[in-house]
């Protein structure tokens, strides 16, 4: 089985769905410019059936970007199809990602409907789906939830029909990572057809668990993973580009390897940040600026003894300049001296500690120790 695992971002449709973030058309197409040079596999642009600026977005990514493929969401309904098809006639590679629910609270709750009904309309839609083109991706929404058995006959029917990638997205972060993994490796051992489609995974982060899901999912086989910038996304969000991108690169022994220029990801986690004008947490991994900031003095000591001691990653691998040394009450000597040695200041051992008790009544008022305060304080 190949180990190319391909990313699909729907930071721009699934990401979008935050309240307050949405876009106008030009902004997207320039968050999708730079999807671009991240070098994402495919963008999921939006839901053309939506509205008619969520359909003109779709039309000017498609237009816009040349080496992704470009995705446009729909229900499996005719007219989302055709909208979607519509909405992808000048992308140099287009994809329809259409799709229903799977589980049974969804059919029973949301559909009114049948297992045997919603395989029939999954159907019908996957080969409306390739009037259009010939690239396909179903989506069995609520698979996390759904009956297996009867996801795998819904994978078997939908690959029959056409579908060129099958989604099986954990909707509302319910799944366990074992859970998880373990559904995609019965999908790969019981669907006959399975290998003529790539299994695709989407998951939520309702439990905090989506990177996790996400990961167990291609260690069982999957081979996509659909995730936004900054892990932004319906309620807790989505599976985290950074997150999952940079495990499978420091987890080198995993095999895995994707298209994504990783030096990239931070100056793209703050275009997205700032146009959603949504702020990434402090403590994000990857991409949050305590990410690789050291405040407390056992972990600035080891740290400038040699970097590796607290950080399993250089921080110029995801575009952020470098490691930070933080002055407060926690710090320790060394790392006062430290900073204060590139400001120009060097003394001996006596005269540091003299400073370093005066420096600690400071960090106690001031609660974060900076240039200025340290000049002020020699002086």
């Amino acid at each position: 089985m190949a180990n190319r695992i391909y990313i699909f971002d729907t930071t721009l449709r699934d990401g979008e769905q935050v309240p307050g973030c949405q876009l106008t058309t030009n902004e997207k197409v320039q968050v999708a410019l730079e999807l671009e040079r991240l070098g994402v596999d495919v963008i999921e642009a939006g839901f053309p059936i939506s509205s008619p600026g969520d359909f003109r977005s779709v039309v000017e990514i498609a237009k816009a970007v040349t080496n992704p493929t470009v995705c446009a969401l729909s229900r499996a309904v005719a007219g989302d199809i055709d909208a979607a098809g519509e909405a992808l006639k000048h992308a140099k590679r287009g994809r329809i990602h259409t799709g229903i629910g799977a589980s049974d609270i969804h059919i029973r709750n949301k559909f009114s409907s049948t297992r045997e009904a919603i395989l029939e309309q999954a159907v019908r839609a996957v080969k409306h789906a390739r009037t259009y083109v010939d690239d396909v991706e179903f989506y069995a929404e609520d698979a996390g939830r759904a009956n297996l058995d009867f996801l795998c006959r819904l994978t078997e029917a939908v690959i029959k029909a056409g579908a060129t990638v099958v989604n099986i997205p954990d909707t509302t972060g319910y799944c366990l990572p074992g859970e998880y993994g373990e559904k995609i490796k019965h999908i790969y051992n019981c669907v006959p057809n399975v290998d003529k489609a790539t299994i695709s995974i989407h998951c939520h982060n309702d439990l905090g668990l989506a990177t996790a899901n996400s990961l167990s999912g291609i260690m069982n086989g999957a081979r996509q993973i659909e995730c936004t910038i900054n892990g932004i996304g319906e309620r807790a969000g989505n599976t985290s580009l950074e997150e999952v991108v940079m495990a499978m690169n420091v987890h080198k022994e995993l095999g895995f390897e994707t298209g994504i220029d990783t030096t990239r990801l931070y100056p793209v986690s703050q275009l997205v940040s700032g146009l959603m004008r949504m702020p990434v947490q402090a403590n994000k991994a990857i991409v949050g600026r305590n990410a690789f900031a050291h405040s407390s003095g056992i972990h600035q000591d080891g740290h400038l003894k040699h970097t590796e001691n607290y950080e399993i990653m250089n921080p110029l691998d995801v575009g952020v300049d470098k490691s930070l040394i933080i002055l407060t009450a926690r710090s320790g000597r060394h790392a006062l001296k430290h900073r204060l040695e590139l400001l120009g200041y060097r003394y001996d051992r006596p005269t540091l500690d003299t400073i370093y008790t005066r420096f600690l009544d400071m960090a106690d008022v001031r609660k974060e120790v900076n240039d200025k305060d340290l000049m002020e304080l020699v002086r």
